[in-house]
């Protein structure tokens, strides 16, 4: 049985490979890159880790590296 994934190349081999489906562009819009919207969530991120580090530091007397020594 064969199939349609087989062609032949203009010398006349056959090309048992598979034929490369049409290539196109996904408009992804403001999803990726340097948005408005990255950059805040970005930011907001930073100041939880660092209030978070700045709290760790208060409750246990140790930096972060402190802290991963005694573990």
């Amino acid at each position: 049985m064969r199939t349609s994934t087989a062609i032949i190349d203009d010398q006349g081999k056959l090309n048992n490979f598979a034929i490369e489906p049409k290539v196109y562009v996904d408009e992804q819009g403001d999803r990726t890159g340097f948005t408005p919207y990255a950059e805040l969530l970005n930011g907001r991120l930073a100041m939880i880790g660092f209030i978070s580090l700045i709290a760790l530091e208060v409750f246990t007397g140790h930096g972060i590296f402190g802290v991963l020594a005694n573990l």
